[in-house]
Parts: C-alpha cells; structure tokens; sequence
C-alpha cells in the first residue's frame, strides 16, 4: 500500500511516500480504506523523536481518519465491507477494570493510533472493530477525519474532566488549533461565556467567528490581567491551557475554587509554577488524554448534525505531507490540516 513513512526522526524532510505492507486484520479488529487522514501536533513530536522513544521503523504517522470499511477480522458481525466510518485513536489492547467501567482511554494497556501504532497515513489502516462510528449520509470523510481527535479530546477535558457549566466563563490559550476550535465551539454549546487569547488578527478573527465572546491579543497587553478585568475582578471559573509554560498566567486568571484543563504542552514539558496560588485559591489542575467510547459517540453525534463544525485549514494530497507538516510546524494554520487520499 502507499503510506507515508519515516526511517529516522527529523524535521518534515524525513517523511517519505512509498510502499509499505498492507494490514490484515486480527480477530476483533477491521481493515479501513482511508480517504482522508487529519495532522496533530503529536505527529510532529513523534516524527521529531523524544527521549526513550522507541518505535517499529519505519513507522507511518497519523490518529485521525476516516473511510471504508474493505475487510473484517475473525468474529466481527458490528461491521460490514463498504461501510463508511471515522476512527477513534485511542485503543485498548486488553480489557480490565477500566474498559469495564467505560473508560476506555485509561486502559493500562493503551496505544495511540500514528504514535505506537502504524497510522493513518496511508491507504489503509487496521483498528478494533469497537474503534469506528458509522459515518451518516453524505457527511464529508474530510470533515470527520478532521473532528475525530480534537473533538473527543475538548469534549472529555471540558464535560467530563471540568464540568463546564451554563453560565460560568472559560478561556481559551490560543485561538486557532484544532483542540481549542473545538473547544470553543463546545464551550459555547454548553451556554459558558467563552474568552480567547491569542496574538494574531487573523486567528482571533477566526475565534469570533467561531463564537468567542470577547478576545484578548496577547500581544498587546497582559493576558491575564485583561481577563481578570472583563470578569470585573472576580477571575474565570476554567482555563483551556494546552501550552504548558503558560500554566502560571493562567493560575493568575482563575477565579477561588477554578480549575485549569490541560490536554498538551506544545510549549514546553517542563516548566515552573508557584504553588502558592493552587493552594491559597483552592484550584485544580485537571489533565485528560482522548476520552471515552461514549464521549466520541456523543461529541461525534454533534458534528454529524452541524451543532458542532470542524474547522479546516488546508487540504493537501498524501504525497505532500512533508509540506504539510511544514505549515503545522509554522503555526500558521486556522484549524486542521488534512490528507486526502486517492
């Protein structure tokens, strides 16, 4: 099959087009016929390598996608050849007291597609059967591709991790990725007054559209103090912050009793935060990684009735997805970036 692949961590320049062995799949599990595949920032880090990675190379990047189904593994009866469906990235490989309890996305035995799996960079893809949802209509592949991570990753992170309520206010550190478009959007369905930071017109443009209630260029003034102010001194009840080396401008923001959400660090992994103002405002710190089968049924729910739409920046054919990598790397894309596959 073609795939895109690399042999070595590097920069964009070690991604390579070429043939690599179509998946079978295992018992339980379902070959997919991509049409469209999706970028994340962890493509990037895995394709650049960490400390202590250790992959199968080469090794084909890519969570999100969406597609045909074009073969069944052994006792699966859920599916059917032709059918169209979006993947869940998040896979368990065993089951135990977590999956048992429904939460699927802290399985001990836990892989993420493109990252320690072979990905969706490619003409074809092997998945749990228990990871797809049925595509409805005529609903673009493109469009679920691009919904399918971020969606379920802002959806468990603000309703199940944060309790967003109708009524409280959220900010959201930066206006233009594919997690904090989605969570906007979300924030905004749950009835929460949504502020956005960010630097560029353009992004924070996008944001408005997107349905942000006010927007703070960071550029031009203190961030934290400026959301303090529009909150008339009381602070904010919750803070999207996926950056990392901005946790302490966001504990500054928060309101007594608030919590932080964070889902990333693009920033940075490691940095420094005052203790003091965790303890003294009585916050909370709340992490999360993907989320549940339920959340990604639920949240996908809303994409496919337009509640909720997928931002997409730029769509570019498999063969370039070095230069898209490029662009993501850049920071100047509006939402996310997409691979078609012919």
């Amino acid at each position: 099959m073609r795939s895109i692949y690399f042999e070595h961590h590097g920069g964009p320049e070690v991604l390579q087009l070429g043939e690599q062995p179509t998946p079978q799949p295992a018992p339980g599990w379902v070959r997919v016929k991509l049409q469209a595949a999706a970028l994340n920032h962890a493509d990037l880090f895995v394709r650049a390598g960490w400390p202590g990675i250790k992959l199968r190379l080469p090794h084909i990047l890519g969570a999100d996608g969406a597609g045909v189904v074009d073969a069944l593994g052994e006792g699966v009866t859920r599916w059917q050849v032709g059918q169209r469906v979006v993947i869940n990235a998040s896979i368990c490989m065993e089951e135990d007291d977590f999956t048992r309890n429904g939460q699927e996305n802290l399985c001990r035995h836990w892989e993420l597609l493109g990252e320690s799996l072979p990905g969706t960079y490619a003409e074809y893809v092997c998945v749990p059967a228990s990871n797809l949802l049925a595509i409805p209509g005529s609903f673009p592949a493109a469009d679920a591709a691009a919904a399918a991570l971020v969606y379920v990753t802002a959806w468990h992170s603000l309703v199940r991790r944060g309790a967003l309520r109708a009524g409280e206010t959220l900010l959201i550190v930066g206006a233009s990725g594919g997690v904090n478009t989605a969570s906007i959007q979300i924030g905004k369905y749950l009835g929460a007054r949504v502020m956005v930071v960010g630097s560029d017109a353009g992004k924070l443009a996008l944001a408005r559209q997107l349905g942000a209630d006010e927007v703070i260029d960071r550029s031009q003034e203190d961030w934290s103090k400026a959301a303090y102010l529009l909150t008339e001194k009381r602070g904010v009840d919750a803070v999207v912050d996926n950056v990392g080396t901005t946790f302490m401008h966001s504990l500054r923001t928060l309101r007594k009793g608030g919590r932080l959400l964070t889902v990333g660090n693009t920033g940075a992994p490691t940095f420094e935060i005052d203790n003091r103002y965790i303890f003294s405002k009585h916050l909370s710190i709340l992490g999360s990684t993907m989320g549940t089968f339920k959340d990604f049924a639920d949240v996908m729910a809303l994409v496919f009735e337009g509640k909720l739409k997928p931002v997409v920046d730029r769509s570019y054919p498999l063969a370039e997805a070095a230069a898209a990598h490029a662009r993501m790397e850049a920071g100047g894309q509006m939402g996310k970036i997409v691979l078609e596959i012919e």
